[in-house]
């Protein structure tokens, strides 16, 4: 059981605020569009997709009397993400890996979107986690190659941008292929953004909207990495009529995308309560990106400044965090970014940190239950060491969730039902 410590209800209180921000029947009530002549064809996916399909139902049910017979869908969400809902199915399939059960349910998706008729609306509700759980295999690629492609690059440090440039050009639905399948009904996209400036085209790695990237971009990427391909995948990007469809490819003409929520707007949620909370913010931003050790580094520089002058600060910060893992440990970005914190910190003071994913889960076996980050505090890495860990080398050997769980710091809140990326927030109190 975690012991009382007075800091955590304030950490846990910008967690909590920043993740109610992108809650989707809260985000998407002033976005809805109007009901077609036809059908509402319901497509959703990724880690807030079930909550979304539920809000869409509360909304074209509930709220405008639409007739259920004119509103049908299917909702593809990660495993223990999914909520009671009327009319629309729910599956749960596999994140990161995908799973036989994500492709089987995307061949669903596809085959929706192909029967959609002109006088029918295809409503696509989307999240960050879509893109392994829309997962639709490209050519004679088979599930077993996906996966080792998707191993290969959770090991290699790539950004997300860059994992989904790759997924794009190996997939029959990601990177504008939706588009295509629905045409010519009229597409309206509904996306919860958990990447970099919310680029449509990176969220789920963009079934709706066209690619910009190319063949060439994604062997790029494969070189960059040193991403061991399957033969079929090397024959695919070979191929230039595997090529996603671009900019100007008459299947866009009639989808529209909105963000409804994004990293940033739930940062600026998170920043408002702790300035209420008596603390000066410094926001780096909801786009930090780096290796999490390193990005550790710098920020505790600027804590430990900020602790030098008598400044009582938050410092926030949003984005995606990277780990190339070298050992073979567990953890995530958050926590291998808490424990190089700690060590940064070095037990000052007056300085206490928090840093989760806001969907919930941080890494790890890609169960619903695993940590969604970690608490840092003047005693952490005391607490770990009196359990018998060993900081660095657990740093070393990527194996984060042994050592927060041994200092009882780990942030465990459960799937959110939500994906906005992550949160760290360290406060500073001298």
């Amino acid at each position: 059981m975690t012991s009382p410590r007075p800091h955590r209800a304030l950490l846990n209180s910008l967690y909590e605020t920043a993740v109610a921000a992108a809650q989707p029947a809260l985000c998407l009530q002033s976005h809805w569009p109007t009901p077609p002549k036809g059908r509402i064809v319901l497509l959703a996916g990724g880690k807030a997709a079930a909550r979304m399909a539920a809000a869409a139902e509360a909304h074209y049910i509930g709220t405008l009397g639409l007739s259920p017979d004119r509103f049908d869908g299917l909702a593809v969400t990660r495993l223990g993400y999914a909520v009671p809902t009327e009319r629309i199915e729910v599956i749960e399939a596999a994140h990161p890996v995908p799973d036989q059960t994500g492709v089987d349910a995307t061949r669903r998706i596809i085959a929706r979107a192909e029967k959609a008729a002109s006088d029918d609306l295809v409503l696509v509700l989307f999240s960050g986690g879509a893109s392994a759980n829309w997962i639709a295999p490209l050519a004679d690629l088979t599930l077993a190659d996906k996966q080792a492609i998707t191993r290969a690059l959770l090991r290699s440090g790539a950004g997300i941008g860059e994992m989904n440039t790759l997924r794009k050009h190996l997939s029959a639905i990601k990177g504008g292929r939706l588009a295509l399948a629905a045409a010519p009904a009229p597409i309206v996209t509904l996306g919860i953004s958990d990447v970099p400036l919310d680029d449509p085209s990176v969220i789920g790695s963009g079934p709706t909207v066209p690619d910009p990237s190319t063949q060439a971009d994604a062997l790029a990427i494969v070189r960059k990495y040193g991403i061991a391909l399957p033969e079929t995948a090397a024959r695919i990007l070979a191929d230039p009529t595997h090529e996603s469809p671009k900019p100007g490819h008459p299947a866009f003409a009639n989808s529209r995308y909105t963000v409804v929520a994004s990293p940033t707007l739930s940062l600026a949620a998170a920043a408002e309560k702790a300035r209420a909370s008596g603390y000066d913010v410094i926001d780096l931003g909801a786009e930090v990106a780096g290796e999490a050790r390193e990005v550790a580094r710098e920020h505790a520089a600027l804590a430990l400044e900020a602790h030098r002058k008598g400044q009582k600060v938050a410092i926030l910060s949003g984005g995606e965090l990277t780990v190339t893992i070298r050992g073979h440990g567990a953890g995530g970005p958050n926590q291998e970014y808490g424990l190089g914190l700690a060590l940064a910190l070095e037990e000052t003071p007056g300085i206490v940190a928090l840093a989760g994913d806001t969907d919930g889960t941080d890494g790890g076996g890609g169960n619903a239950d695993d940590p969604a980050g970690a608490f840092v505090d003047q005693g952490t890495l005391a607490r770990a060491r009196a359990a018998g860990r060993n900081p660095v080398t657990d740093l070393a050997n990527n194996d984060s969730t042994a050592f927060f769980r041994a200092a009882d710091d780990l942030l465990e809140p459960g799937p959110t039902g939500t994906n906005v990326n992550d949160l760290r927030a360290i406060l500073v109190d001298p």
